[in-house]
């Protein structure tokens, strides 16, 4: 008997098993797996954890939720939230403690109410996704102006892995005094390489992708909706207006129809292709801060839950992608 060891052959030097994808705002690197990537269809048999809530325990559905709007557009609500993370002050009470500074979380929060207890937005027709845009305005347009008073952020969580405690839709709004870090850094990319150019990164970008087309997944006269070169996980999907636009809340009241059919589009094939996925989505915008923002555009993020971050992409803070961007817009564009 041949005592020897069988040796095991190594991997093919020539074999690519992964792409390494740079971010153009951030400059931060992304991985593609496109050696184990996996198939668009499998993504839809994960079944996200649906939990049922009765009309009669709903705290969205009491009679007396309509008093406490502030603001009522259609069958769409806000009012204020019960447990705030930010609330009405007259100072900031700024202060320091040794090294580090400290002040009052002065803000507003509020809940953005959908009446329906169980129509979700991606089952919601372009007059009904109207209504949610004209309240997210509105409620912007409002809050920006208050004291102290920075940016507004305006954000969606579906499903409880996506952060959603209470299962009946609904949408947030938090106004706060400072501007939030991942703006902050998408801000600085936008900046920096407007001064490097003197164009906008993301009308680069979109140029790029309308010739290409690969990434598209859905498109309108003034608005598009694609997967992004770098996603920050699989299956990301941005709705971006066409027209070089700085701020959300100058939206047009025609934008506003083109806006709502391209993200009532994107939510429902995220829904159809991915089986009804949890997600977050948040818009980017330009804050009021008396600075000149011209080289900013406005855009919503929407981040299906398709996995979990282990040991690598929190050490390092590099999200691993298990589907090529091109392969995901292909397979929600024929949903």
């Amino acid at each position: 008997m041949d005592s020897k060891k069988e040796k095991k052959s190594a991997p093919s030097a020539d074999r690519q098993v992964s792409e390494l994808r740079m971010d153009l705002v951030s400059n931060d690197w992304i991985i593609v797996a496109t050696g184990r990537g996996r198939k668009p269809e499998t993504f839809a048999k994960h079944e996200r954890i649906k939990e049922e809530l009765p009309v009669e325990n709903c705290p969205f559905c009491k009679k007396e939720i309509l008093g406490k709007a502030v603001f009522r557009q259609g069958n769409v609500i806000s009012i204020p939230n019960d447990f705030p993370a930010f609330a009405y002050g007259k100072s900031l009470n700024e202060r320091v403690d040794g090294p580090n500074r400290i002040m009052d979380g002065v803000g507003f929060q509020e809940v953005i109410i959908t009446l329906d207890h169980k129509k979700q937005l991606a089952q919601f027709s372009k007059e009904e996704m109207r209504d949610v845009i004209d309240v997210y305005q509105a409620r912007y347009i409002d809050l920006i102006e208050k004291k102290f008073i920075r940016y507004v952020s305006i954000f969606h969580n579906h499903g409880k892995e996506a952060g959603a405690s209470v299962a009946h839709p609904h949408s947030q709004l938090i106004a706060i005094p400072i501007i939030d870090p991942d703006l902050r850094d998408s801000m600085q990319g936008a900046s920096s390489f407007y001064e490097k150019t003197g164009r906008c990164v993301y009308c680069d970008m979109l140029d790029w992708d309308m010739k290409d087309s690969r990434r598209v997944i859905y498109e309108n006269e003034k608005f598009v909706a694609l997967c992004p070169f770098a996603p920050q996980t699989a299956f990301e999907v941005r709705v971006y207006p066409k027209k070089h636009q700085p701020y959300f809340e100058r939206i047009t009241e025609e934008e506003k129809d083109y806006f709502a059919d391209a993200l009532r589009m994107a939510l429902y094939k995220i829904y159809k292709g991915l089986n009804d996925p949890a997600y977050n989505f948040y818009i980017h915008t330009a804050p009021r801060n008396n600075e000149e923002n011209e080289h900013y555009h406005w855009h919503l993020v929407i981040l299906p839950k398709t996995s979990i971050w282990a040991g690598f992409e929190l050490a390092a803070g590099i999200e691993i992608s298990t589907i090529e961007p091109e392969k995901a817009a292909e397979f929600l564009r024929e949903v």
